[in-house]
């Protein structure tokens, strides 16, 4: 059987249906590895992937990489349980951000397992980097087109809504270009999230932040996002170089419980 990708909104998004991932063919594969370059996340529903099938899925990809930040599955340590309990009123992710964009190599891909959602609520949104690259002025891209930004895993010692890591957990920061390119597809997209980066290189935070705030602001403007609705079986894949995503805090009193791994990537270029 053949995929059928049906897109989501003007900038950002697809549904994949026809696929099982339990499953997947080499072509069925190549299908899906399309649409997520073109389409920076790709939804399935009706999915039946139990662990295994869904670190076999992830490794078609890549090398996994284990979360230092996040607890793992019992018995399944390269998968990180994304757990929100009924008392919490805030939720991991539960602002703009990239994955992993503070290591050297920053995360490929990341896949979302639904295994326990509430009766409402919980929608995740993603927002194109690529469009946002596309939307930016001459002038805006002429300047950052030769900048560099400084992303750091510090935000992680602050929380309280993962468990606390050990010091050599946190390795500092790296730096990216703040416009990078993707490396399989060569398409140009804003690469700076309000989680993880602290400043241009050669900048001053303090020099830095307005800006910043301001590419913040314009990246996750509605016309670049989708929003994602979580139904039993979904699936969600996203390529962190495309999109940024956002997981919202709108079912208090409820718990939710999903399963990510994430794909180790490349360093980033311009």
């Amino acid at each position: 059987m053949s995929a059928e990708i049906s897109q989501l909104t003007g900038q950002c998004g697809a549904e994949v249906t026809g696929l099982d991932l339990s499953r997947l063919s080499d072509a069925g594969f190549r299908d899906l590895h399309d649409a997520l370059n073109r389409h920076g996340v790709v939804v399935l529903r009706n999915q039946s992937i139990d662990p295994q099938a869904h670190i076999d899925l992830a490794e078609r990809f890549g090398d996994i990489v284990v979360n230092r930040f996040f607890t793992p599955v019992t018995d399944w340590p390269m998968i990180a349980e994304v757990r929100t309990k009924p008392d919490q009123q805030r939720v991991i992710g539960g602002t703009w951000h990239t994955d992993h964009s503070y290591d050297k190599a920053p995360a490929k891909i990341s896949i979302l397992v639904a295994r326990d959602l509430p009766p409402h609520g919980g929608d995740t949104l993603f927002a194109s980097m690529t469009a946002a690259a596309r939307a930016l002025s001459p002038g805006l891209r002429a300047t950052l087109e030769g900048l560099d930004a400084w992303h750091s895993d510090q935000t992680f010692s602050q929380s309280t809504l993962v468990d606390k890591a050990e010091d050599s957990a946190f390795r500092g920061g790296n730096p990216h270009p703040v416009l990078i390119r993707h490396p399989e597809t060569g398409a140009q997209a804003l690469y700076v999230n309000g989680d993880f980066t602290l400043r241009f290189d050669g900048w001053t935070e303090a020099e830095s932040q307005p800006l910043l705030d301001y590419l913040y602001r314009f990246a996750t403007q509605p016309v670049f996002t989708c929003r994602v609705r979580w139904t039993p079986g979904s699936v969600v894949i996203w390529d962190n170089r495309l999109v940024q995503h956002y997981a919202t805090a709108d079912y208090a009193g409820h718990s939710r419980l999903m399963h990510r791994i994430t794909v180790e990537g490349e360093p980033l270029g311009r």
